[in-house]
């Protein structure tokens, strides 16, 4: 068995949610949130900054962090037991661009209800849950997009 470690994050602009959508050698990956692979030396916020910014074009600044989730899953002769950190961001536009060599096709920016139910995996649902009722909460106390709160 081995571990792996990603880090990535729930962007939001003007309330709505940045999603990819996968699709590799045209078979249906569904859609997903913006995380990868930490790599040597760096820091989980920079992991989660660069793989937002690598996958999706998207220049995003970290609110803070919301937790992380856990799954397995198998790739021939192994297993891998994988752990994602998440956080809050924040970008300054609508504008994104799919990472094509990674087969993301499509990305967008979808209101809350649209983008939980787009996205394919449970615990990136619960993560969305999570880290949209923290930006709402932000938004009640007037701290979103106050630069002061960073």
């Amino acid at each position: 068995m081995s571990e792996a470690i990603s880090c990535g994050g729930v962007v939001i602009f003007r309330g709505k949610i940045l999603v990819l959508y996968k699709n590799y050698k045209n078979k249906y990956e569904g859609w997903v949130l913006p995380k990868g692979t930490v790599e040597k030396g760096e820091e989980f916020k920079q992991t989660a900054l660069r793989e937002v910014k690598e996958e999706t074009g998207v220049e995003a600044s970290i609110i803070k962090y919301v937790g992380k989730s856990q799954y397995s899953f198998t790739i021939p002769g192994d297993m891998i037991e994988k752990e994602v950190h998440w956080y809050l961001m924040m970008a300054d536009s609508y504008y994104s661009k799919p990472q094509r060599e990674e087969y993301f096709i499509d990305s967008g920016y979808y209101k809350f209800y649209e983008a939980y139910h787009l996205l394919k995996f449970s615990n990136e649902k619960q993560i969305l849950e999570k880290a949209y009722n923290e930006y709402l909460e932000l938004k009640k106390q007037n701290l979103w997009g106050n630069k002061k709160y960073f």
